[in-house]
């Protein structure tokens, strides 16, 4: 069995700042980010896909993290297909490209932007890769990314882009891991070694992807979402407000031990990402999983 590494999708979150979860004495980024560190060896980054991070930044998460701590990190949204603010790219490109009161696309942009778009987002990535404390980079693309020719095209682009550091991909349209394309999808990622990113999370609507396990590539990847009522609401918080019972992890754990026995890593993160939900949550499975 490979080494099955837990975390959370989330180190700041505000709500998570507010229930007590750090002492109270671990107040600055630098002391929350060890703190969490010393209890977790996996952590995704989640603001990464509202803004790109700066290099600076980046250094600092090396800095602050022991050897052998993990970042996924997730893609910034122009580069998953959504809706993007202007106000969210670099400066100097916001500015090539004028007031514009609208989100953007990545088919909006001049391709000499899309490109410096490209090549800066993974430049920043650097400090971890050279440190060997990058995971993987999270795709998750969005409910209108169905399956199709130009999409599967896309994915490898997406792959020789960011390539040598590693991506794994996660769907949010229903058509790919339907009945009848679930085969397909899961068969095309092995071929092109892009790990598929497993999810937990409501069903019965157009983005619900079933809990089906699988391992296409040496890294598994599993993201939990919770199973919030409240999952096309427009606040966060609501749509991944849901606390896993033990009873709930403790029928995970068996289909993760099988998962990981098809990989040489497999990370498990909880997105349950309100107050300390995902915290405890993760703990919890730790506990009731082989150490990573």
């Amino acid at each position: 069995m490979g080494s099955i590494l837990v975390g959370t999708a989330s180190w700041t979150d505000r709500t998570l700042l507010a229930s007590g979860w750090y002492p109270q004495d671990v107040s600055s980024p630098q002391e929350r980010l060890a703190y969490y560190a010393s209890r977790f060896p996996l952590v995704e980054v989640d603001s990464s896909y509202y803004a790109p991070p700066a290099a600076n930044t980046v250094s600092l998460w090396r800095d602050r993290t022991p050897a052998g701590f993990t970042f996924d990190v997730k893609a910034f949204s122009l580069l998953t297909q959504h809706p993007t603010r202007p106000g969210a790219l670099y400066k100097d490109l916001r500015e090539r490209l004028g007031e514009t009161g609208k989100n953007l696309y990545l088919r909006d942009l001049d391709r000499d932007i899309a490109e410096q778009v490209w090549e800066r987002f993974l430049a920043a990535l650097a400090p971890l890769r050279e440190a060997g404390k990058l995971g993987a980079v999270l795709f998750q693309f969005p409910q209108w990314f169905p399956i199709a020719r130009r999409n599967k095209q896309y994915l490898l682009e997406c792959k020789e882009r960011c390539a040598p550091l590693p991506i794994c991909v996660e769907f949010r349209n229903h058509t790919w891991m339907s009945e009848e394309n679930q085969a397909e999808t899961l068969g095309f990622l092995g071929t092109h070694e892009m790990p598929y990113v497993s999810v937990d999370m409501p069903q019965g609507y157009p983005s619900s992807i079933p809990p089906v396990l699988a391992a296409t590539a040496r890294l598994a990847v599993v993201r939990f979402h919770g199973h919030s009522s409240k999952w096309t609401s427009k606040d966060v918080h609501e749509r991944f407000g849901y606390l896993y019972s033990e009873d709930e992890l403790r029928d995970w754990a068996p289909r993760l031990r099988r998962l990981a026995a098809d990989a040489e890593t497999t990370h498990v993160l909880m997105n349950n990402c309100y107050r300390d939900h995902a915290q405890v949550n993760a703990a919890q499975l730790a506990r009731l999983l082989p150490p990573g």
